[in-house]
């Protein structure tokens, strides 16, 4: 196993001093952004029930089929307003953003944004 960059553990540093404060209640679950260097995840998680209501990936085929890069811009705001849609269609409305200690712009920023675009109030 490879041994985890500096940079990296205090990415993660500011995720779990984030984590304290930030939680998803069923009324308003918490979107997490998971950023590499290729690729996004972004995940909508109710916390006090311990359960993922929605995840959507550049990874996934369906979407691997308009934009075969995942790492960039406009493949963050297409994501986003993939995830706004498939919240909305479950019938959520607010959520918390979780940013996962990146910093707020580029992809995660795009990601946001086309989020609220489409109608996700975060």
């Amino acid at each position: 196993m490879g041994a985890t960059s500096v940079r990296e553990l205090k990415r993660i540093r500011r995720h779990l001093r984030v984590r304290k404060k930030v939680s998803g209640s069923p009324e308003r679950p918490r979107l997490v952004v998971h950023r590499s260097h290729l690729h996004l995840v972004a995940q909508i998680v109710d916390d006090q029930a311990h359960r993922t209501l929605l995840t959507c990936s550049t990874r996934q085929p369906e979407f691997r089929k308009k934009f075969p890069k995942g790492g960039n811009v406009e493949a963050a705001k297409q994501l986003g307003e993939w995830v706004a849609q498939s919240a909305v269609a479950l019938g959520l409305k607010q959520v918390v953003f979780d940013r996962g200690g990146y910093a707020y712009h580029g992809r995660v920023k795009a990601l946001a944004e086309a989020a609220r675009s489409k109608g996700l109030a975060l």
